[in-house]
């Protein structure tokens, strides 16, 4: 199968990633317009949740962007995006419970996420690596050309273990996210919860098809290999 006929691999795992996208941002833009009781922000709880976890000493910056949202292990700082930080909406606190989630991770020395850590330095390199040794294998051919494709496919099997890792590390920050938003009081009914779930669910679904596209590829390469 060639490059470009094997790309008919690709297209189950790019029809979930573009469902995956449509629920995040159909689920998103539903609870993003829906005040949650309390009246607080996303940086508000946060904040809550870090101090309630014994993690004061962790900044909560706002960034620019649209969920672009995200924990830095290695400056040990919360990144929230305009909207979740300032918005007081379901939306805005359930993805600011997540990313908290991360930090309690960090703190707890979760394995998933110092495994998942370790390796980012190796995903970098194959991320960026493992196509051009790819063509350049096909291009050569035997010999050489055989040793570059391999260890593109080597280079790359380091993307498939990240997204694999990812999948339990995002889940379980996810977990953690509800139950530090019930115990902080910042949902304060059965139905901001099953929204707050939802809200989290949707965005676990890019995680998953992340992991099928990282899948799908890898597929493709070895059968690209064997013919």
């Amino acid at each position: 199968m060639g490059y470009y006929s094997s790309m008919i691999i690709l297209i189950p795992a790019i029809l979930f990633a573009m469902y995956a996208q449509g629920k995040v941002s159909s689920a998103y833009r539903r609870y993003a317009n829906v005040r949650n009781t309390t009246g607080m922000t996303g940086a508000q709880v946060a904040r809550l949740i870090l101090d309630a976890n014994g993690l004061s000493d962790v900044p909560i910056n706002r960034i620019p962007g649209n969920l672009t949202d995200n924990y830095n292990p290695m400056r040990r700082t919360m990144n929230l995006s305009d909207a979740v930080y300032a918005t007081p909406s379901v939306a805005s606190i359930s993805i600011a419970a997540h990313e908290a989630g991360h930090a309690i991770q960090h703190s707890n020395a979760y394995a998933p996420l110092k495994f998942r850590n370790a390796i980012v330095p190796v995903v970098n390199i194959g991320s960026m690596a493992a196509w051009p040794l790819l063509f350049i294998g096909l291009i050569i051919g035997p010999g050489t050309g055989d040793l570059l494709f391999n260890l593109g496919v080597v280079l790359f099997m380091s993307v498939v273990v990240f997204h694999i890792v990812t999948l339990p590390v995002e889940l379980d920050a996810s977990k953690r996210a509800i139950a530090q938003l019930v115990s902080v009081g910042a949902v304060t009914t059965e139905q901001e919860t099953d929204a707050a779930q939802k809200v989290l669910s949707a965005a676990a679904l890019t995680y998953i098809a992340a992991l099928a596209m990282a899948v799908a590829n890898l597929l493709r390469i070895f059968l690209m290999r064997r013919n």
